[in-house]
C-alpha cells in the first residue's frame, strides 16, 4: 500500500486529521466528540493554570525583590565582630576602586522602640547621611512628605515609614519618643536610654515589613544613640544586582581580614530559597493536574480504536502495516494535545498578561481584598510571564500528551483483519 497520498502527505497523517475532526454522525460518535472536548479542555485549563501561577510566583519574587531593594543595598561591609569601622573613610575608599560600584555611604544599625501616648511599636533605626543616601537606596524618591535633608547632626529629627507613622499617629513636625535598650547602668538597674525626636519626613516605598518598621536618623545622631562610636557598616550599591554576588566575593578579597561584604542575597537568603522551593513545587503539583488531563487522551484514544476497528481491517487487508495504524492514531491524538497545549497557552498568557485588573474587578465583585497590607509584602497581584517558563510549560504538556498516545496507537496496530470483520 502506498504512504503518501497524491498530495505527497503520508496517509497516515491525513487519516489521523480525519478522525479528529469527525461530526457528531452518531450517538457513539458524538460521545467520543465529548470525551476528546472534554480532553482538550483539561490539557487547556491546566497548561494556563500552570502559566498563570508560575508568571504571578515571577512576578511576586521581582516585586518584592524591586520594593526591597529600594531600602536595603546591594552589598553591605560590617566588621564581623559588630564593632564601629574606626576608619570607615579608608575603607570606602577600598570599595571604590571597584569599577562595578556606583555608590558608598556609611551607617549605624540598632533595635529599638518608638512611644507616643499608650502606642508602642518596635523599629528597625537606621543613621543615615542625608547627602550620600540617594547614591545607596531609592528611599529620597518615595518621600510622601518632607525630605531627608530635613535630619541635620544634631537635631534628633526621624523619618518615618507610612504603615509606621499611621500607627502612631503622628506627622510631620509631631514628636515621639525613642526607647534605646542600650542604655545607663544605675544601681536600681540597666535604664533604658530616652530621647524626644521630631517627625521630618514620611516615605513610602511599597514594602509593608519597611514602611512598618524602619526609621531613619542623622547618623551622628544615631551613633549618639545607640553608643556606638561611629558608622557600623558601608551600604554599597552596585550597576547591577546581578552583579552584586560577584563584586561581593570580589572586594572581601580586598578588605581587611575582620570585614565582610555581604550581597543582597545573602541577606534574604531564606525568604528567597523559599520562593525558589515553592516555585518548584508549584511546577510539579501543576504539571501533574497537566498530567491528568493529558491522559484523559487514553480513554478518547481507546474509545475510537474501538469504534474504529472495521476500518483498521480494511486499512490492513489494503496493505497498511501495523506501524502505519500506530501513527494514524498518534497523529490523532498528538492534534487533540496541540490544540489543547497551544489554546492553554493562549488563555494562560491573556489572564497573566492582565492579573491586576482581572483580580482587582474579582475583589470588586466579592467585596473582598486578596493581599492586604496587614499580611502581605505587597498588596497588589504581580506578573511576571517569562518565555521561558511558557516554552519549558508548553514542551512538558505536549510530551505528556504523546506519551499518552502511544498505548492505544499500540493497541490499534494489534487489530487482526479476520476478527475485525467476521461480524460485519
Amino acid at each position: 500500500m502506498s504512504t503518501s497520498t497524491p498530495s505527497g502527505l503520508p496517509f497516515e497523517l491525513l487519516i489521523g486529521w480525519r478522525y479528529t475532526r469527525a461530526g457528531r454522525r452518531t450517538r457513539r460518535n458524538g460521545f467520543i466528540s465529548f470525551i476528546s472536548f472534554i480532553s482538550v479542555a483539561g490539557i487547556a485549563l491546566g497548561v494556563a493554570a500552570l502559566i498563570v501561577v508560575i508568571s504571578v510566583m515571577n512576578g511576586f519574587q521581582k516585586d518584592v525583590r524591586d520594593r526591597m531593594l529600594n531600602v536595603i543595598p546591594h552589598i553591605q561591609v560590617f566588621s564581623v565582630d559588630g564593632g564601629p569601622l574606626t576608619d570607615w573613610r579608608g575603607v570606602a575608599r577600598v570599595v571604590q576602586r571597584n569599577p562595578a560600584v556606583t555608590g558608598v555611604a556609611p551607617f549605624v544599625s540598632g533595635q529599638a522602640l518608638l512611644a507616643q501616648g499608650n502606642q508602642l511599636f518596635g523599629v528597625l533605626a537606621w543613621g543615615i547621611e542625608p547627602q550620600e543616601e540617594d547614591k545607596v537606596s531609592a528611599i529620597a524618591t518615595h518621600m510622601v512628605a518632607g525630605s531627608l535633608a530635613a535630619l541635620k547632626p544634631g537635631s534628633f529629627s526621624v523619618v518615618l515609614g507610612n504603615e509606621l507613622a499611621q500607627r502612631l499617629g503622628v506627622g510631620i513636625g509631631d514628636q515621639i519618643t525613642m526607647v534605646v535598650p542600650s542604655g545607663s547602668l544605675t544601681p536600681a538597674g540597666m535604664i533604658p536610654r530616652l530621647r524626644t525626636l521630631r517627625v521630618v519626613g514620611v516615605f513610602n516605598v511599597g514594602h509593608y515589613e519597611y514602611d512598618s518598621t524602619l526609621a531613619l536618623l542623622n547618623m551622628d545622631d544615631a551613633a549618639k544613640l545607640f553608643l556606638s562610636g561611629g558608622p557600623t557598616g558601608l551600604r554599597v550599591q552596585t550597576r547591577s544586582i546581578d552583579d552584586a554576588p560577584a563584586v561581593a566575593q570580589a572586594l572581601q578579597t580586598t578588605l581587611p581580614a575582620n570585614l565582610v561584604a555581604q550581597p543582597w542575597t545573602e541577606q534574604n537568603r531564606t525568604w528567597f530559597e523559599a520562593v525558589v522551593i515553592e516555585k518548584r513545587m508549584m511546577f510539579i503539583i501543576l504539571a501533574m493536574i497537566v498530567a491528568v488531563a493529558a491522559f484523559n487522551l487514553v480513554s478518547t484514544l481507546v474509545m475510537t480504536v474501538t469504534d474504529k476497528q472495521s476500518d483498521i481491517a480494511i486499512l490492513r487487508t489494503q496493505g497498511a502495516s501495523p506501524r502505519s495504524i500506530m501513527g494514524i492514531f498518534i497523529v490523532q491524538g498528538a492534534i487533540t494535545g496541540v490544540i489543547g497545549v497551544l489554546s492553554g497557552v493562549l488563555l494562560g498568557c491573556l489572564i497573566a498578561f492582565n492579573i491586576d485588573p482581572i483580580v482587582s474587578f474579582l475583589e470588586w465583585v466579592f467585596h473582598t481584598q486578596f493581599l492586604p497590607r496587614s499580611v502581605y509584602l505587597i498588596h497588589k497581584m504581580p506578573s511576571d510571564p517569562r518565555a521561558s517558563d511558557i516554552l519549558t510549560i508548553t514542551v512538558v504538556a505536549l510530551v505528556l500528551s504523546l506519551l499518552a498516545t502511544l498505548y492505544p496507537s499500540w493497541r490499534a496496530s494489534r487489530v487482526q483483519p479476520a476478527v475485525a470483520l467476521r461480524y460485519e
